[in-house]
Order: structure tokens, then C-alpha cells, then sequence
């Protein structure tokens, strides 16, 4: 698609700022960044502790981020970062069309992901017959990889080697906060890893793909439903109606929906879920209001998905 506590207490949390109409702040001795939203800009906030200034472009808990359209207060910004930070993969196109000079230090975090599964890949002993995919999604292809707790990692270790360069001096304090932002995603990851095995999901928008996949639960969103969602075309009424039966007739286990996004058939879903008991899990695109930490924010859904997942 396109762009349309205890974990966190050791670690430093500088405030984010929306952007959509903020100038460029003057020189005041921080590493100026600027992310395409403010889960990126956490990430990378988290690394660099109080040496950094984090301005993130899409930071408003109500909005549709898939509907963003840059200003021009957008683009000064971006050509006065020392580093910038997005997501790829065609989420956030906008972004990538503001980087106007190669010496702007940047992070995709999407190519970030095929690396880091990469290499998890080729840890793990071979084999010619991988099962396949049980309802054709292909997951290659899921460009909301901030849910993928990997690449966040990946990410994460990028900003550290980014500011490092930035800053030699604070090379070392950016390695520590990166060490105990990675402990913490481990400790998510333990939390979540096999709590939704045997169980069967479906979802309004697929968003939460990674996160459900390593919970290792089945999602039995129509690939139609999903397809169209992701296109922002019609969802076909067969697909609908798949839909529907799942719910109605508890033949999942959860409800995911992106709170984002929500329109008048992922309302009715909704309501329905809850009539047939079947539990919803609210999940959202950018930081809710009042949040600045990635670590605070996933850690409450893990715990909302995992809790859901094992009911």
C-alpha cells in the first residue's frame, strides 16, 4: 500500500515533534534528524538519547497516515538533516521524493528487513520444501515493517552507525542505548513468539503482519479482502462475506484492526466481533497521542495481542 514499562525505563526518550508546519530549528549542538513518522523517528530517538533533535513528519494519532500529502516545510526540513529516516517499500513514496542531495545521511528501514530475514535464513539449515504460504499472502511484500521486530533492530543498529559517523565523540553511548533498545525488542519477542500457535486470526488491514506471524498464528483474512484493502479499491462481496462468516461465526480467534483506517465496514466487522465474542486487538500506524517511545508502544500491544491470543 501506499502511504495513505519496566522495557523502557533504562532507556533515554527524546519528545517528538509533528512537523507538518514547524521550520527548521537553529543550530543548537544536536544531530538534527527528521523520520517520515514518528514510530521511525522513535526508533532512531531511543539511539540517540539526547544528543539528537527528532522531527517526524506524520505524528497525528487521528489522521490517515495514507492520505499524507508533504508541504514545503516538509522539504526545508528534510535538506537541513543530518539524517534522515523512512520506511520504503512504498509506504511512504512522498518521503523518499524529499531527499533532494546524496550527502544527506538516509535509513530505509524495508531493504533492512529483506537483510536481516536473509540472514536468519541462511543460519538456519536449508531445506528444498518450504511450506507454503497457507492463504497466498505474499509477505515479502508487506511494506509495514516497523511490526517486524527485527528489522526495528535493524534499523536501530543503522542509527547507531549513522550517528556514530556524525558524531564520533558519542559513538560509544549510541552503541549502549542500541544494546539495551535490542534487549528490550528480545524480551518482546520471547513475549510473543508462539502465543497465537494453533490459533486463527483475521484483520481489517494487514499492518500487523509480522507481529502475527511471529506469534505464530494462522491469518485467516481472505486474500480478496486484504488485496483490496491494501489497493483501496471495492472489496469484493464474496470476500465481504468471507469476512463476515469468520467473525460472526467464530472462526477466529481475534479481530485485529487498525484504528487508523477504520470506515464503515471495519466498524460493522468490529461491532461484530464483539456480538459473537470473538476478542478485538486495536493496533494503529503511528504513535497514539502522548507516546514517544517505539518500546512503551509495542510492548502494549504485544501484551494486548499475546493476552487475546491466549484467551
Amino acid at each position: 500500500m501506499t502511504l495513505r514499562n519496566a522495557l523502557v525505563g533504562t532507556l533515554a526518550v527524546v519528545s517528538l515533534a509533528a512537523c507538518g508546519t514547524t521550520t527548521p530549528s537553529a543550530d543548537n549542538g544536536k544531530i538534527q534528524v527528521v523520520a517520515s513518522t514518528n514510530v521511525w523517528g522513535s526508533v532512531v530517538a531511543a539511539v540517540g538519547g539526547d544528543a539528537v533533535e527528532v522531527k517526524a513528519l506524520l505524528a497525528d494519532p487521528s489522521a490517515d497516515p495514507h492520505s499524507y500529502e508533504s508541504k514545503p516545510a516538509d522539504a526545508a526540513l528534510v535538506k537541513d538533516a543530518k539524517l534522515v529516516v523512512f520506511n520504503g517499500g512504498g509506504y511512504d513514496d512522498f518521503f523518499a521524493k524529499l531527499i533532494t542531495s546524496d550527502a544527506t545521511k538516509k535509513i530505509e528501514a524495508f531493504p533492512l528487513r529483506e537483510h536481516s530475514h536473509a540472514e536468519e535464513t541462511t543460519s538456519a539449515a536449508p531445506t528444498s520444501e518450504a511450506p507454503a504460504d497457507d492463504h497466498g499472502h505474499d509477505h515479502a511484500e508487506n511494506e509495514h515493517v516497523w511490526y517486524d521486530l527485527h528489522t526495528v533492530q535493524a534499523v536501530a543498529e543503522a542509527a547507531a552507525n549513522e550517528l556514530g559517523a556524525l558524531a564520533p565523540d558519542k559513538k560509544t553511548t549510541f552503541e549502549s542505548n542500541t544494546q539495551k533498545f535490542t534487549a528490550a525488542l528480545e524480551d518482546l519477542e520471547k513475549k510473543i513468539a508462539g502465543a497465537g500457535t494453533g490459533k486463527k486470526v483475521a484483520a481489517t488491514e494487514p499492518i500487523a503482519h509480522y507481529l502475527l506471524d511471529e506469534a505464530g498464528a494462522e491469518d485467516a483474512t481472505p486474500e480478496a479482502f486484504s488485496k483490496a484493502v491494501e489497493e483501496e479499491s471495492d472489496i469484493p462481496a464474496a470476500a465481504l462475506a468471507s469476512m463476515n462468516q469468520l467473525v460472526e461465526g467464530k472462526q477466529v480467534n481475534v479481530l485485529v484492526n487498525n484504528t487508523q483506517t477504520e470506515n464503515n465496514v471495519t466498524k460493522q466487522l468490529v461491532e461484530k466481533a464483539k456480538a459473537a465474542g470473538v476478542p478485538v486487538v486495536e493496533v494503529t500506524e503511528t504513535l497514539p497521542q502522548g507516546v514517544t517511545s517505539y518500546l512503551d508502544w509495542m510492548s502494549k500491544q504485544v501484551d494486548a495481542l499475546s493476552q487475546a491470543l491466549k484467551a
